[in-house]
């Protein structure tokens, strides 16, 4: 290929670009050009497994991002000494169980902690990360997961970062959320009345919550239904009750329409 470098780009993100062009250019002295061949939506498979073995951590990163990108390239790159290139694997949409499988024993902790992220992620994998030796890996997929034994079993884990993350997962049902309202730690239920909402059965015990800091949670949380938030404005913490007082002065009232009578809308005419 002639042409200065940015003709050469031009050329590499061209979708109409003959495979056989890209092939050649993943050789290109440029490491922009090879990380435009790396991206392109058609680049042939030889050129991309050429280019996971590229010097330049970019373009390495290009191929891993790729959808088109084979699995058994992606296999390569999941094993990649750069943490970044390692990552972009994991948010490929081609990622499959198999690469799956191994990342959930990869000595990177950080992406152990993406595979515990996947929102549809295989209840085999999930039962491992149960028992994985970071907190931070367990605590995101507490996050994130779905799976109702994965919750009942990490509602039993005794780091209370990992049942924070459970106080914050949507996906959690209101049984499991009336478990963490009961939590020991208070940081568990302060997070929970946080995030999501809770019945009434579990919120009236909380309104005399032993922990000022979940009390102020709620008296400030979005989800706090209004009545809650009222009690609280008696809370025998000061702060509490002016967290509370305050936040349902700092709410827009809402608005009700103004009705006018056909006389003052026109003036001088009066209304039949």
């Amino acid at each position: 290929m002639t042409g200065d470098i940015d003709a050469r780009v031009s050329v590499a993100q061209d979708r109409t670009t003959d495979r056989a062009d890209l092939y050649t250019l993943a050789s290109d002295p440029s490491d922009r050009v090879r990380a435009a061949v790396a991206a392109h939506p058609d680049a042939p498979a030889e050129a991309l497994r050429l280019l996971t073995r590229d010097r330049d951590r970019g373009v390495r990163q290009a191929v891993a991002k790729n959808p088109v990108t084979s699995a058994g390239n992606l296999q390569r790159l999941v094993q990649d000494p750069d943490r970044w290139v390692r990552w972009a694997v994991a948010a490929n949409p081609a990622c499959n169980t198999h690469l799956r499988r191994m990342m959930v024993t990869a000595p990177d902790k950080e992406l152990r902690g993406l595979l515990a992220e996947m929102p549809e992620l295989e209840s085999e994998l999930a039962s491992v990360l149960l028992e994985d030796a970071s907190p931070e890996v367990r605590e995101r997929l507490a996050s994130h997961t779905g799976d109702p034994e994965i919750i009942a079993a990490l509602l039993r884990d005794r780091t209370v970062r990992v049942r924070k993350g459970l106080a914050i997962n949507e996906r959690t049902t209101p049984e499991q959320r009336s478990i963490l309202a009961k939590d020991s730690s208070p940081d568990v239920r302060a997070a929970l009345v946080r995030a999501l909402p809770l019945a009434d059965a579990d919120l009236l015990p909380m309104l005399d919550d032993r922990s000022a800091d979940v009390r102020r949670s709620m008296a400030t949380s979005a989800v706090t239904p209004p009545h809650i938030r009222l009690a609280l404005e008696d809370d025998p913490d000061e702060e509490v009750a002016e967290d509370a007082r305050r936040h349902r002065e700092s709410r827009p009232a809402p608005s009700t329409p103004h009705r006018q009578t056909l006389g003052k809308r026109f003036p001088g005419k009066t209304a039949s």
